[in-house]
C-alpha cells in the first residue's frame, strides 16, 4: 500500500507571522493570521505550520530578547519540522529598527545567509532541500507612538527591502514574492490587520501550488 503524506510548508517569520495586532498587541487567532487562511485555502492535503516570533531578525542580535536571531536557529527550526516541501520567509521588518542600525543592503544579506542555510539543508531524512519563497514584508507606514520609538528614521530603509531581497534571492534559485502589491500596514504602520492577512494569504495560494504541486 503506497503511504502519502501531506506537503509540508514553514512560514517561518516574525511578528507578522505570530499574528500581532495593530495597536492591542493581542495575537489573532488562527484562522485570522496568514499561514491559517492558507492553511485553509489549500486545503487536507497540505501542512501549514507557523513559526512567526515577535522581534525576530534574520541575522542580528537584539541587544533585549535572546533569541531574536534567525540565522542562529532557522538550521534547528528546519529539521524540527523536517521533511519539508516548501520553507516561506517572511523577515527584515525587526532588522531597521533603529537601535540596530542596519541598512536594507545589510539585511539582504542577512536574508542571504538563511538562504544558505536553506540550501544545504537535506536534514536527516536525507531528502532534498525545501523549496525556498521569500516574501518581500511590507513597507512601513504612518507609526504609531510606540512603534515610531522601535522604528524612527526606517520607513526609506523600509522601501527598499522589496528590491534588494529580490536581488539576494537570484544566487539561490528560490522564489520570491513582493507583499506590497497585494498588502499593506495596519494602524500602528508595521503590521498587518486582519485584511492584510487575508490578502497576503489568497495571493500566496496560487503560487504554493505551483512550487510543490496541487494534489487536486
Amino acid at each position: 500500500m503506497l503511504v502519502t503524506r501531506e506537503h509540508a510548508i514553514l512560514c517561518f517569520g516574525d511578528s507578522n507571522t505570530w499574528g500581532y495586532q495593530p495597536l492591542t498587541g493581542e495575537r489573532m487567532r488562527r484562522t485570522e493570521r496568514w499561514p491559517g487562511i492558507l492553511q485553509h485555502a489549500l486545503g487536507a492535503d497540505f501542512n501549514v505550520i507557523e513559526e512567526g516570533l515577535n522581534g525576530r531578525t534574520t541575522a542580528f542580535d537584539e541587544p533585549f530578547r535572546d533569541g531574536r536571531n534567525a540565522r542562529k536557529t532557522l538550521l534547528a527550526v528546519l529539521d524540527s519540522h523536517a521533511p519539508l516541501d516548501l520553507l516561506i520567509i517572511m523577515l527584515g521588518t525587526n532588522d531597521l529598527k533603529h537601535h540596530l542600525n542596519v541598512s536594507a543592503h545589510e539585511s539582504a544579506r542577512g536574508l542571504s545567509s538563511l538562504l544558505q542555510i536553506a540550501s544545504h539543508n537535506g536534514s536527516t531524512f536525507n531528502q532534498n532541500a525545501p523549496n525556498v519563497l521569500v516574501v518581500a514584508p511590507p513597507k512601513i507606514g504612518n507609526l504609531s507612538e510606540l512603534m515610531a520609538h522601535h522604528f524612527e528614521g526606517s520607513v526609506a530603509r523600509s522601501a527598499e527591502l522589496a528590491m534588494v531581497y529580490k536581488d539576494a534571492c537570484a544566487p539561490w534559485s528560490c522564489s520570491f514574492v513582493d507583499s506590497n502589491p497585494v498588502a499593506s500596514v495596519g494602524e500602528d504602520g508595521i503590521h498587518l490587520n486582519q485584511q492584510g492577512h487575508r490578502q497576503l494569504a489568497l495571493a500566496l495560494e496560487p503560487v504554493v501550488r505551483s512550487l510543490i504541486g496541487d494534489p487536486a
